[in-house]
């Protein structure tokens, strides 16, 4: 006899294949047997069945092997949920969770799919050989992932676990009103529409609200505001980490950019690089100038304020006071008159930058303090008498 047979793929699950048997002697006598005889002499046989080695994807997300990309992301959804180790304290739900995870990295990626529908579990472990060359060498070593990694990156990082458990996610299948089984295990089905899209095409999820601004007084010199400058300042934030719950802390270095001119309680903002919580996004760090207490001036918007200490003497009888100059100059100013105390002189453009337009400056304000003697001698006291006896 002659076994025609026909090989052919194997899509990751048991195959019946018929092999026909043919008889020497039914040649002679082919042409004048009836219908009935010709099917009794054709004999289906069963062969053996193919079974690939390894793990059944398709089974362990309880879809069928022709599910489409949509479906396998629900299945996971909900699978993962179920057996997630936060909420399922069975012993073996840790690893039932690995697998899930794995089934769904592999299953959602084309590439992947097709060599494990084509040669299982084995082919992609063994991605290197001659037969699947075209594919790459994907899953070589079996999965190498971070189930809880996945988890959060499929529901885009999401804030807390308390946040999808935070009440009973079964409740809806055992409570009043109307719910699919992928209710049961839907976590946003508790919450508002407020977003839509994400993975699977789920419905809204709770979005996380930012947190309050963090705030710093960031102390600058007058020599800086008026140079301008950049201050390197190192920060200390609180980071969520991927499995969505606990938290880490970071530092980071933030170049803040002090432009000249600008004015105590200017704000600098940097968006999101404040704390993270389970609950909030990264909130905004601000930056508030202050101005350090300088040694010579006082600052009064874009002038500066300068006190020059003069004796009584130089005050009646005129003087020339040596002015210091925030760009290290000094200017001389003199005077003839009598100067009064309190009295103000005005330097222009001898101030600081005006911060929209910093080529232009204040003013330098020269405020005069006259100081008085503890004592004068007698003889002293009567020419002075004498001498302003008319004024």
């Amino acid at each position: 006899m002659v076994l025609i047979w026909t090989q052919f793929g194997v899509k990751n699950k048991n195959v019946n294949c018929k092999v026909r048997v043919v008889h020497r002697d039914d040649s002679s006598s082919s042409n004048s047997s009836s219908s009935g005889e010709s099917s009794r002499s054709d004999q289906e046989v069963p062969c053996l069945s193919i079974k690939p080695v390894g793990k059944d994807f398709y089974k362990l997300l309880g879809v069928p092997a022709d599910a489409s990309e949509d479906d396998i992301k629900k299945a996971y959804r909900r699978m993962a949920l179920k057996f997630h180790p936060d909420k399922n304290s069975d012993p073996d739900a840790e690893d039932k969770f690995k697998e899930i995870a794995e089934a769904y990295e592999i299953l959602t990626d084309p590439k992947k799919r097709a060599i494990y529908d084509q040669y299982g579990e084995e082919g992609l472990k063994n991605g290197n050989s001659t037969s699947m060359a075209g594919h790459g060498n994907a899953h070589r070593s079996g999965f190498q992932g971070d189930a809880r990694a996945t988890f959060s990156t499929f529901f885009h990082g999401s804030e807390s676990f308390d946040i999808f458990f935070g009440s009973d996610v079964d409740s809806s299948s055992s409570g009043g009103g109307s719910g699919s089984d992928d209710d049961a295990f839907n976590p946003f089905s508790r919450f508002a529409f407020t977003q839509g899209g994400g993975e699977g095409g789920r419905r809204g999820r709770r979005r996380r609200l930012q947190g309050q601004a963090v705030v710093h007084d960031l102390l600058v010199s007058l020599e800086e505001v008026f140079s301008g400058c950049t201050k390197h300042v190192k920060i200390s934030r609180s980071r969520l980490n991927p499995d969505g719950r606990s938290l880490r802390s970071e530092d980071k270095v933030l170049d803040v950019v002090v432009k000249k001119g600008w004015r105590a309680g200017t704000k600098i903002t940097f968006p999101r690089e404040g704390d993270e919580t389970p609950n909030n996004t990264p909130a905004d760090l601000t930056f508030v100038l202050r101005d350090k207490k300088h040694m010579q001036y006082k600052r009064d918007g874009s002038n500066i304020v300068y006190t020059a200490k003069i004796t009584l003497k130089e005050a009646l009888c005129g003087c020339t006071v040596n002015v210091p100059t925030l760009d290290n100059r000094m200017m001389p100013l003199p005077s003839s008159d009598i100067i009064k105390p309190g009295s103000v002189r005005r330097l222009r453009g001898e101030g600081l930058p005006l911060p929209r337009t910093p080529a232009q400056r204040g003013d330098l304000l020269v405020e005069f303090q006259v100081l008085f003697p503890d004592r004068i001698p007698p003889q002293s006291r009567e020419i002075i008498k004498h001498s302003l006896a008319k004024c």
